[in-house]
């Protein structure tokens, strides 16, 4: 259908729609006819393939040899005991993987974005998901156009539709019919699915959705999220490869020096391969994953989904946090609490009437130049739209101003939005009187633009010293934490009624009314676990510096408030200097909180910004992670972001950063853990070896080993709860390894784990099966009493011992699956020996060694 081509009539007559939307009862049978507005997704991986997908490592495939090898050699017990544990490793990492993958795939599904529709004239916000044809779309700067669209009013309306026709410079819209041959690019009077607003406002029908829309006809899906490898993941694949190459190399001299001290060669390339498999953290990266998406989930509950899986480990680095002072700082449930006019200050809660055409005049505008309004449903009024207009429309209708009445009897000509560049916004309206501009903006900004003062019913002219002393009144009230707004107007000529410099300059001034904005609940106490854990927090606001500097007080934050005029008189150097001390930056625009984010990145700082509107999105990109606001961000901030937060509360991020620093420390504890049981692993073949011993492990033994300590029990230390000093210690650098403070743990664990196995080992011989079996045994209750101590650097007493119960279950469940192989019949296949009550008398206090000796040493090093 040629839809540009039409009239709005005939657009509206075709979809059986009007201008006040549709029904909800005709919406839900749309809805039911041409199916929910979503694109059609990429083929999900099935779990039979996840599951095979599982096998494929360079490990397993060197497993499926050695079983292959005995059974040509005969040895079937071999060949299936290698098989089973193969298939009973992937099936663990399946489960594991897939359990990972729901999560991930359930909280995508909370990222559709939402659409503010008309249901019979009634504004409603739905999820993108249910718009249907007919439906009218009520647009405005920074919306996401999730379905196509015919433009029927438009004001300084302009689109980016790069997704679609490629180009970056933004298309003015307009509603006029176009000639049926037009291009899809030259359609100015349509908008697309995958578009975004970038200015103005506008209202439109739709036209087509889902795979119908242009969109859907290229088959690209914008609900897939691509999975993207983490930083994290690639230094630990680069460390995996690293370690693997020196274990395999290690595995190899192994075999080599046993087939020359006379061991079995079979024996010894089976026992080689074993350690390999054993020793080669081949599941670390996956493991990571897993724990990063446990992590998503934990920030998700605290109010910040992740879009970008890095995110929820890098944000427990940052650190600078640079964040917004309105709706993120503070709560913005603004209240206008005080106003200004006919030169007096009044606290509007203490008068009941307007006394005189000015103070009307100041209340009027507020609700003239607004952009909420007041719905009615079930009997119930509620306000929509920005909450600073809304403060204004309830300040207004405290005192008899209906806005429904007065915008009726002055219909609008024309809008020219607010940007965080000029600082106001401006609507022109029709009465019978004539054409008025009527403006709010910054008092700053705005009374430059004036030079007449409406005051007591007459208009006189606006002299410098006037405007320097209402400068002063406007400070005095912004010094008390009020946001400040100044209100002025001017009739226009005919003429001059679409001009935007005629209606912007030259003003009337009327007055301030001055919004009360408290800080949010927990704000203070979260700026100050940042100062505890050494993370820097900048304010960053449009307001004044004084409403700014009382806010920050309020919150504990003392220092240095830098204005954009001062910012943008200071070299790169001068800003990168003062740095230290800057608590707030005021007055500023997008362009001022790029350089600022730019700034700290060259200080080498990891920085996480906040951001909601449309131009806040190349802060949000240059940031080591952008934070978007999920209530009052724009569709544009947050496909731009790495988190979003579903509060808009600062205190959140503090909580997700808390969230990050625990994926990284439970990942540390994870290669702990692991690395001190492979080295231990080792240590004790190679000492058997060059001690001319027999081998105190077989190669089923060791795979058993492996298998029995390295899935539950290591992966439960993803799970386990922070340390409490999480928020006690300074952002780790960029530079620290994996292993950095670990090294000794891992070494002296080693040392421990080949003293305890040999002792036993050696004195059990010349028994050798059950010699073998205590030393297997010592080793696996050695290593799962040891998974405690990796817990934390805190003893088990502090952090307590049922603190993880996951891990709990897992050390049971382990332990229970080495007793119950021990004591039936398949211990054969393992060649084990039932043990007695002596024996597990000599086993227990030895496996226990390790984590005896830890938790002492963590009671020395506290004394």
């Amino acid at each position: 259908m040629n839809w540009h081509a039409l009239s709005e009539k005939e657009v509206l007559g075709k979809l059986q729609s009007s201008k006040a939307g549709l029904s909800e009862e005709e919406a839900a049978i749309r809805l039911r006819e041409y199916g929910q507005n979503k694109l059609k997704e990429r083929k999900k991986v099935k779990a039979i393939t996840m599951f095979l997908q599982e096998f494929n490592s360079l490990l397993i495939y060197i497993l499926i040899i050695a079983a292959l090898v005995s059974a040509f050699l005969s040895h079937w017990i071999d060949f299936y005991v290698i098989f089973a544990i193969v298939f009973l490793n992937s099936t663990l990492g399946f489960f594991q993987h897939y359990k990972a993958e729901k999560a991930i795939q359930k909280l995508k599904q909370i990222l559709v974005p939402k659409a503010k529709v008309l249901r019979q004239g009634k504004l409603k916000e739905i999820s993108s998901s249910l718009l249907v044809p007919g439906d009218v779309l009520v647009l405005s700067e920074g919306d996401k156009i999730m379905a196509d669209a015919r433009l029927f009013a438009c004001e300084n309306l302009q689109v980016n539709e790069a997704v679609l026709i490629g180009e970056s410079m933004p298309s003015e819209k307009f509603t006029r019919p176009l000639p049926t041959e037009t291009a899809l690019a030259d359609r100015e009077n349509m908008l697309y699915c995958g578009t975004t607003i970038v200015r103005g406002n506008g209202k439109a029908i739709i036209t087509e959705t889902g795979m119908h829309s242009e969109f859907g006809k290229i088959a690209e899906s914008i609900q897939t999220v691509k999975p993207e490898t983490t930083p994290l993941q690639k230094k630990i694949n680069i460390f995996s490869k690293k370690l693997g190459i020196i274990i395999l190399v290690l595995c190899a001299a192994i075999t080599f020096f046993g087939i020359l001290a006379g061991l079995g060669k079979l024996d010894m390339f089976l026992t080689g391969i074993a350690l390999a498999v054993a020793a080669i953290p081949e599941g670390l990266p996956a493991v990571i994953t897993i724990c990063l998406a446990f992590t998503v989930q934990r920030m998700y509950k605290v109010k910040a989904l992740v879009r970008k899986l890095p995110a929820a480990e890098t944000l427990g680095c940052a650190t600078i946090i640079l964040a917004d002072k309105t709706g993120t700082i503070t709560a913005e449930q603004m209240t206008v609490t005080k106003a200004y006019c006919n030169n007096q200050i009044f606290d509007i809660e203490k008068i009941k009437k307007l006394k005189d055409k000015t103070s009307e005049l100041l209340f009027r505008i507020g609700c003239l130049c607004n952009n909420a309004r007041l719905e009615k449903d079930k009997d119930k009024e509620y306000l929509i739209g920005d909450p600073t207009e809304k403060a204004l429309l309830m300040a207004a209708k405290r005192f008899d101003l209906d806005k429904r009445k007065l915008t009726k009897a002055e219909p609008r000509v024309i809008e020219f939005p607010f940007s965080s560049e000029r600082k106001l916004m401006s609507i022109v309206r029709q009465s019978k009187e004539g054409i008025t501009s009527y403006v709010k903006g910054a008092p700053d900004v705005l009374l430059k633009r004036c030079t007449k003062e409406f005051v007591s019913g007459r208009i006189i002219e606006l002299t410098e010293e006037r405007r320097k002393q209402l400068h002063r009144i406007y400070e005095n009230m912004a010094s008390s934490a009020l946001r400040v707004l100044a209100f002025a107007f001017k009739p226009l000529s005919p003429i001059k009624a679409k001009s935007q410099n005629a209606a912007e300059y030259n003003l009337i001034f009327v007055g301030f009314q001055g919004m009360f904005d408290p800080p949010r609940k927990g704000v203070k106490e979260a700026v100050e676990q940042c100062k505890n854990a050494g993370i820097k927090v900048v304010m960053i606001t449009g307001d004044s510096s004084l409403t700014a500097k009382a806010v920050a007080k309020q919150i504990g934050l003392h220092g240095l408030v830098v204005r954009a005029e001062k910012l943008e008189k200071m070299k790169d150097e001068e800003l990168t200097n003062i740095l230290d001390k800057v608590v707030v930056f005021a007055r500023v625009t997008p362009q001022h909180k790029l350089r600022i984010v730019n700034a700290f990145k060259e200080r080498n700082e990891i920085v996480a910004v906040t951001g909601d509107g449309v131009n806040d999105a190349l802060a949000l990109k240059r940031a080591d992670i952008g934070i978007a606001m999920g209530i009052r961000g724009t569709d544009v901030t947050r496909d731009t972001s790495d988190i979003i937060l579903l509060d808009d509360n600062f205190a959140s991020i503090v909580k997700g950063t808390k969230e990050g620093r625990r994926a990284y420390d439970n990942i540390k504890k994870f290669v702990k853990f692991l690395l001190s049981a492979n080295s231990s692993e080792l240590a004790v073949i190679l000492f058997a070896i060059f001690a001319r011993m027999p081998l105190p492990l077989l190669p089923l033994q060791i795979l058993w080993l492996n298998l029995v300590t390295d899935s539950l029990p290591a992966l439960a230390l993803s799970t386990e709860p922070a340390e409490k000093d999480v928020m006690q210690r300074k952002p780790r650098k960029k530079e620290e390894g994996i292993l950095t403070g670990t090294i000794a743990f891992i070494v002296i664990a080693g040392i421990l784990g080949l003293i305890v196995t040999i002792i036993l080992f050696y004195f059990a011989l010349p028994e050798i099966a059950k010699a073998r079996t205590m030393a297997l045994t010592v080793m696996v209750f050695f290593e799962l009493f040891l998974v405690f101590t990796c817990r934390s650097k805190y003893n088990i007493k502090k952090i307590g011992f049922f603190s993880n119960k996951f891990l709990v279950y897992s050390v049971i469940i382990a332990a229970a699956l080495h007793l119950i192989t021990l004591y039936t019949p398949l211990s054969t296949a393992f060649s084990f020996v039932p043990l007695c009550l002596t024996d597990w008398a000599k086993i227990i206090p030895l496996a226990a060694l390790g984590l005896i000796f830890f938790e002492i040493g963590k009671l020395i090093s506290k004394k």
